[in-house]
């Protein structure tokens, strides 16, 4: 059985974690899978959105604590290494990723695995989803971009107390705080998220990788922000999309975006 899946269809791309029996956490083999999996996905062109979810009653777990703990017994320095070699990585992939990518978040998503739904760009979770900063409990700190992606969604005195404390945000709490998206029906989750995906796929995508360009840039300086704005906009500017668009709007017809 496959520890990842892959479905295409109008321009989406649905990775699903499948290790349902572990809660989809994140094993050695997992990773490098995820990692050349959303790497290849960046520079497809007919992949024009991404969906990330997890098989089972979980979206991802994070890290396999059983591998985690055989390997620090056997006194195997590879654990130590994880962060460096693949979750950082990993979420240097997705944010930077040229497309939206969406987490459909099906359950639980705890440690590496809620910091993946953070460093996307949108999630939508199902009504008995919860978020667990969990690190702590396991004697850790935050990674997985956490201590960066998750003080931009909720503030940095929320992300503090979601980090120290290890309890729990449901998915009511998670959406009135602006952790995510939306909430629908546990059994909407995916098809809401790759029907937004579908929507967005069929956009100006050159764009969509500038906007997320820019916001990416925006904790720096202003100064720093307002010549990232201006180089981005001028990039996207330039695209076949953004001359549709004109066009479209003069004419007074919907605009035909092919992500160029």
């Amino acid at each position: 059985m496959s520890e990842l899946l892959t479905e295409d269809a109008d321009g989406v791309r649905t990775f699903t974690l499948n290790r349902p029996e572990s809660f989809n956490s994140f094993t050695t083999s997992l990773k490098e899978r995820l990692l050349a999996a959303v790497e290849e996905a960046a520079g497809d062109e007919s992949v024009r959105a991404v969906v990330l979810t997890g098989a089972g009653r979980a979206f991802c777990a994070g890290q396999d604590l059983k591998e985690h703990v055989s390997l620090l017994q056997a006194g195997d320095p590879a654990p130590l290494r994880t962060v460096e070699q693949h979750y950082n990585p990993l979420i240097r992939a997705i944010t930077g990723m040229p497309k939206p990518v969406i987490a459909a978040v099906n359950g639980t998503a705890a440690g590496a695995g809620a910091s993946l739904a953070y460093a996307s760009d949108l999630r939508v979770v199902g009504e008995s989803a919860k978020f667990l900063m969990a690190f702590a409990n396991v004697g850790l700190s935050a990674d997985s971009g956490a201590s960066w992606t998750l003080p931009r969604l909720v503030g940095h005195g929320r992300a503090m107390e979601m980090m120290m404390l290890a309890q729990p945000v449901d998915a009511a709490e998670a959406l009135r705080i602006g952790l995510v998206s939306q909430v629908v029906p546990d059994g909407e989750v995916v098809s809401t998220a790759q029907a937004l995906a579908r929507k967005l796929a069929s956009g100006p995508t050159t764009a969509y990788a500038k906007i997320k360009e820019a916001l990416g840039a925006a904790w720096g300086s202003l100064e720093q922000s307002l010549e990232v704005e201006a180089r981005t906009q001028a990039e996207a500017g330039a695209t076949a999309d953004h001359r549709e668009a004109v066009e479209a709007f003069v004419a007074k017809r919907p605009p035909r975006f092919t992500g160029r």
